[in-house]
């Protein structure tokens, strides 16, 4: 039996990269994932159109807050980097930016 995790949310769909010489795609990619919004469940708790980035630092730094183990907050982080890194790769950045960022 497959337990659904305590914290969802969705991928990030392709990065809107407006091209240009004013800056890279990697870089550009990076800010937009600090800021992307999406709908996040928490414990079945909707919290629509949040900046993942910051919710996900709020979620490590006071799990218990959102009715979370310290475990199921990492479990959250590690998701944002999978899913967020994947779209940061494909526009030619790496994920341990965004590892870094999160370690700030």
């Amino acid at each position: 039996m497959t337990t659904e995790p305590a914290v969802t949310f969705p991928g990030p769909k392709r990065i809107p990269y407006p091209g240009g010489c004013v800056l890279e795609p990697g870089p550009y990619a990076l800010e937009y994932l600090l800021k992307w919004p999406a709908d996040i469940t928490v414990n079945g708790r909707v919290h629509p159109n949040e900046p993942v980035f910051p919710f996900i630092r709020a979620l490590l730094a006071e799990p218990d807050k959102y009715g979370l183990t310290p475990g199921e907050a990492q479990a959250a982080r590690d998701r944002y980097v999978t899913l967020a890194g994947q779209a940061l790769e494909q526009e030619g950045g790496d994920r341990a930016w965004l590892t870094r960022e999160l370690d700030r």
